[in-house]
């Protein structure tokens, strides 16, 4: 069965499916490219790589012990990464006293992500990496075929994408699919975010691509859209068509 034809199935919706940690991987791209650009200051690089050599947070004294800068200069570089999203802050009390008298909690920096990625045009192999990887444990798990395990693991997850968008222009606008309407109420994808996958695994990437959309648009509760191929399309195998149906 095509991965296109949308749900795949009660049984194929048994199981644990993707990690809801896939839809972390979903920034908007202007807020990734915003975030390499703070990372292209050499003082904010090396902030940021000392945290990341550190698994816990740490407080602003600390890190000015382990960098040589000044309070102040890190305070500044600290809030521009902070306004970037590249670190998250944290208020607690250090040491074992509690209670009166025992101090202010500190404020302790703490990287966001594990990595910074951007690229233009969009493209999301970390995604594909997730997806695949979920699938091929699925498989192994429940002693399913690898093709199924993808399937419905690329459909649960474009469900749950599909849920914190509310709508499927907003799933293929955070993915990185560049929607342009089509002039007949659907949309051309001009992008494709799987695009050097898709030229060498065409039949697993497409398969995989067609699951995600079609539970996108479930989890979004749009019943006037359909997934339809698209295979000589010139930048991605699938479009978002609207349903002959659809009132």
């Amino acid at each position: 069965m095509s991965d296109f034809e949308g749900n795949p199935g009660p049984a194929a919706r048994s199981g644990r499916g993707a990690s809801d940690a896939m839809l972390r991987l979903h920034a908007n791209l202007d807020e990734r490219l915003e975030s390499v650009a703070t990372l292209g200051d050499p003082v904010r690089r090396e902030v940021y790589q000392t945290l990341q050599r550190n698994a816990e947070a740490m407080t602003r004294n600390q890190l000015a012990e382990l960098t040589g800068l000044s309070a102040s200069t890190l305070l500044f570089h600290l809030e521009k990464l902070v306004n970037a999203g590249l670190l998250n802050v944290e208020f607690r009390k250090l040491g074992e006293r509690s209670g009166p008298g025992s101090g202010r909690p500190a404020k302790l920096y703490q990287l966001a992500h594990a990595e910074v990625t951007a690229s233009v045009p969009d493209r999301r192999y970390d995604l594909a990496a997730e997806l695949m990887a979920a699938a091929i444990e699925a498989s192994i798990r429940e002693n399913v075929a690898i093709q199924r395990a993808l399937s419905k693991t690329a459909y649960d997850a474009g469900r749950r994408l599909g849920l914190k968008a509310g709508s499927i222009d907003g799933v293929l606008d955070s993915s990185g699919y560049e929607p342009y309407p089509d002039g007949d109420g659907g949309f051309l994808l001009h992008n494709c975010p799987f695009h050097r996958l898709s030229r060498s695994h065409s039949e697993v990437v497409c398969g995989m691509n067609g699951a995600l959309l079609s539970g996108a648009l479930e989890g979004s509760g749009d019943v006037t859209h359909a997934v339809t191929p698209d295979p000589e399309g010139p930048h991605c195998c699938a479009r978002i068509t609207r349903r002959t149906d659809a009132r």
